[in-house]
């Protein structure tokens, strides 16, 4: 943002109607008709079963030949289920073929839970079939270039397929299964599923045995349970399309349209609530976990956060076993799942056909991602008054187990805890596919209640800094008494006496044999991502009975205690997160020309005073910060007596951990809000809001916002207008050329990926050259390449006499691309200077010499 331009609000006012017009007059979206066809295939053990599968095929809205896309639906879906994102896919330019799987919607057969004897072999079929229409590029060996995607079930039949078919080019699986028999009977022990306890609601509602096909949505066809986005299957299914037209068969009345040995293995396991060795043998058979080396294609796998049937450890799995045959793989946790949340349908829209442009039309122009994004709560929206998401991102994929570890003491005692006769009443975590209503959100919380006597409860001291976990925290217990034993443990963030929240809904389900000497077990407590605030206790609790599990029907009384007393917890300094703040595209403009408009109005009644607050020997100084100081509403300090010099021709690096007070000291610096104390004077002159001296700072603070229906040049051509300067002083082909968007710049901005429009921001922020240009978390969204691109960009351009500020969490990027560094904690400066002298220093007193570990020292977070 730049507050300047002497041009009349009624300019400004006119260019929002002219927005507001232009977007009405926008062309609409290019009409996408699919094409309905039933395809006959061939499979089972012996080849002799004959299926025909419903289908849809969609040309690309462009024409001509494009790759191929395969979009499979969630379990109790149909084609249906993913039509409205095969149009979109088409719009994008791809061939897609959707279809019904087998025993699900119009097609015939029956479900044998994405078997290679059935639905492997069918797709492989479609694969074929697609082959041949003339719509379909072809590579030069004549198979199609083709990727999958698919949510749930449908993620798990992309997964199979490509480990069966070499002729799959790239995979976006979400929120699905690596080991089915794992997911269904887990033990976080580690022992398997053999001794796993069984998830019998959500089996339940899996193995639904109606009349037909089973209907619930959140195992792929509905909203309410969060089912997998993106894909399509989270978008309800109209109505009439699940179930064949006909009257049920005795068959199906027992076993809905399951083949019959999947019936019987499931009604076994649920009687017994234990896994049979044919239960887990046909269960890892229908999962990757069986085909170990065979999946050797890029993969982006997205998993919810939300997810208590395909939890976090899942995708982990997947991420581990494709990326140790060399593919490239990256991981994004989103913040839905199978149990609500939010869906993020259009942001992950982006991410899924950014990865196929780039692997199926290898285009390099399409963002390359990050290897490891974190959907994050990134606080409340003041305009809409609802939560934010922001997405942490990292150069790689920490892992379960984080980057570094930090234990959490723990205290107390052993205490007995009651199994009671039936196992009712239960405990109660999540509610399998309801688990929005109870309180679970975007924010990753939700409601767990535990029954008095059933459990025993371990706390932390209140912490005195913030800690964000993510990963999965361990933790060991002992268990005494006779038998085996079925426990359930959980990780709270208690606010206050007796007010926890249970991160995600999750729980960690164990089954051991107690001694009376104590069994000594390390407990895998359930993946998370989630920050526990100053003050907050850190409580663990272990309960005996869960609603969503099978329980023990007899009576007993057992005791747990710690075996060590802490919860080792992982964390991933390296995830960074954007400064938080709507990045609300449509009224994003119209609030810039409100700024501007008031700056124009300020600055002219201001102009006199500005002038006598000068400092003639700080004409030449772009920057000086003297005893800089800011509260928060509640009395805390966002930044406490800061002060610090710029000098010309530098590239300023400005560090600290989030909270420091990086993006305040920034807001200040722009005029923006008000300092409780000290001052800002850039060039000599005293910042304030509408200063003229603020027409020599260019700014990116805080994300992009853009008008979405109008192209990346016309965004800046439209925002350059508005300051009311000659259009020759914008230097837009500079500015055009910094973004490196290509044949982009003339497509509408609703159509960039975060990492494009990160790149098109930081062009507005140069549009006229500013002498001093302040930069937030510049690189977020950018691939490698383009990060050692905008190092040079912004050396080169402090080399022409101008002056650059660099917020930023990537210190290996901060030690090649800045002359000089200001580290601030807690609202603080606690070190500045020369990057070569603090890394010296550091040197001298045994640290390695490396900005990072230098960075950890001085705020105190060394591993």
């Amino acid at each position: 943002m730049r507050l300047l331009g002497r041009r009349p609000v009624i300019v400004l006012v006119a260019l929002v109607l002219l927005a507001g017009i232009g977007w009405a007059l926008w062309p609409s979206d290019p009409v996408v008709r699919g094409e309905d066809h039933t395809i006959t295939v061939v499979d089972g053990p012996a080849d002799d079963q004959r299926v025909a599968l419903d289908t849809t095929f969609f040309p690309p809205a462009g024409g001509g030949r494009a790759p191929l896309i395969l979009l499979g639906h969630g379990f109790g879906g149909s084609k249906q289920s993913v039509r409205e994102q095969a149009v979109y896919l088409a719009r994008q330019g791809y061939a897609v073929l959707t279809w019904s799987a087998r025993g699900f919607g119009r097609s015939t057969g029956e479900i044998a839970l994405n078997s290679p004897d059935y639905e492997v072999k069918d797709v492989r079929q479609l694969i074929d079939w697609a082959a041949k229409r003339p719509e379909v590029l072809l590579d030069a060996s004549g198979d199609p270039r083709m990727g999958m995607a698919g949510g749930s079930y449908g993620g798990a039949i992309a997964l199979m397929t490509a480990a069966y078919d070499n002729r799959v080019d790239a995979l976006v699986p979400q929120i699905t299964w690596h080991d089915l028999a794992d997911a269904l009977f887990p033990n976080a022990t580690g022992q398997g599923p053999e001794t796993g306890v069984f998830k019998r609601m959500w089996a339940g509602l899996f193995f639904n045995r109606g009349g037909g096909t089973p209907t619930l949505g959140g195992l792929g066809g509905g909203t309410a349970a969060g089912a997998a986005p993106g894909a399509g299957a989270g978008r309800p299914e109209p109505s009439g399309t699940r179930a064949p037209a006909r009257p049920p068969t005795e068959q199906e009345v027992r076993c809905g349209r399951f083949l019959p040995a999947i019936c019987d293995m499931y009604q076994q396991v649920a009687t017994t609530g234990k896994a049979t060795a044919t239960a887990v043998e046909t269960l890892r058979r229908s999962s990757p976990i069986s085909v170990p080396g065979r999946i050797r294609v890029p993969t982006l796998l997205i998993q919810g956060q939300h997810d208590s049937l395909f939890p976090l450890s899942q995708a982990d799995a997947n991420a581990r076993a494709i990326a140790a045959t060399g593919a490239p793989v990256q991981v994004t946790w989103y913040a839905g799942g199978h149990d609500g949340g939010d869906d993020e349908v259009d942001w992950l829209d982006e991410q899924i056909t950014s990865w196929f442009d780039r692997h199926l039309k290898h285009d390099d122009a399409a963002p390359a991602g990050a290897a490891f994004t974190v959907t994050r709560d990134g606080g409340r929206d003041p305009g809409t008054r609802r939560n934010v998401l922001v997405h942490a991102t990292a150069g790689r994929y920490s892992g379960l187990g984080g980057t570094r570890t930090q234990a959490i003491p723990l205290t107390g005692p052993e205490q007995p805890v009651a199994s009671p006769p039936g196992g009712s009443p239960a405990s109660i975590s999540s509610v399998p596919g309801l688990g929005g209503l109870s309180g679970g959100g975007a924010g990753g919380l939700s409601v767990s209640v535990d029954m008095p006597g059933q459990f025993a409860t371990f706390s932390s001291a209140p912490l005195t800094r913030p800690l964000t976990v993510t990963g999965t925290p361990t933790a060991r217990i002992k268990v005494y008494g006779e038998g085996e034993v079925t426990l359930f443990a959980k990780l709270y963030d208690e606010t206050a006496p007796a007010q926890a929240t249970l991160p995600d809904g999750l729980v960690a389900p164990i089954k051991v044999t107690a001694t009376e000497a104590g069994t000594d077990v390390t407990v895998t407590l359930p993946a998370i991502d989630h920050r526990f605030d100053v003050g907050h206790r850190v409580r663990l609790v272990i309960t005996t009975t869960d609603l969503a599990y099978a329980n023990p029907s007899s009576p007993a009384v057992h005791r747990v205690g710690l075996a060590e007393p802490a919860v080792t917890m992982p964390v991933a300094p390296g995830l960074t997160t954007p400064p938080t703040g709507p990045d609300v595209w449509t009224w994003a403009l119209p609030l810039a020309a409100l700024v501007i408009a008031t700056a124009l109005v300020l600055a002219g009644r201001r102009r006199r005073r500005d002038f006598h607050d000068e400092k003639p020997e700080l004409r030449e100084v772009p920057l000086v910060i003297d005893g800089l100081t800011k509260r928060y509403r509640n009395g805390e300090l966002a930044v406490n007596d800061l002060s610090f010099r710029v000098e010309p021709n530098q590239v300023l690096g400005l560090l600290g951990p989030n909270g420091a007070g990086k993006t305040t000291t920034l807001r200040m610096l722009m005029g923006l809000i008000h300092p409780d104390a000290g001052e800002i004077r850039i060039f000599g002159h005293r910042v304030t809001p509408g200063a003229p001296v603020l027409s020599r700072l260019g700014s990116f603070v805080e994300g992009p916002g853009f008008l979405p229906h109008l192209s990346g040049r016309a965004n800046l051509e439209l925002y350059w207008q508005a300051t009311g300067r000659p259009a020759a002083d914008a230097h837009l082909e500079e500015a055009l050329e910094i973004a490196g968007l290509g044949a982009a710049l003339d497509r509408a901005v609703r159509t960039y990926s975060q990492g494009m429009r990160q790149r098109l921001a930081i062009a507005q922020a140069m549009l006229g050259l500013p002498d001093l240009l302040v930069l937030d978390e510049p690189t977020n969204g950018l691939d490698p390449p383009q990060i050692a691109e905008m190092r040079r960009v912004l050396i080169r351009y402090a080399a022409t006499g101008r002056t650059v500020i660099v917020s930023s969490h990537l210190l290996a990027e901060v030690e090649q691309t800045c002359a000089r560094v200001v580290v601030m904690h807690r609202g603080r400066l606690v070190a500045a200077g020369p990057v070569g002298e603090l890394l010296g220093a550091a040197a001298s007193n045994g640290t390695k010499g490396r900005l990072e570990d230098v960075f950890l020292d001085l705020i105190g977070e060394r591993a």
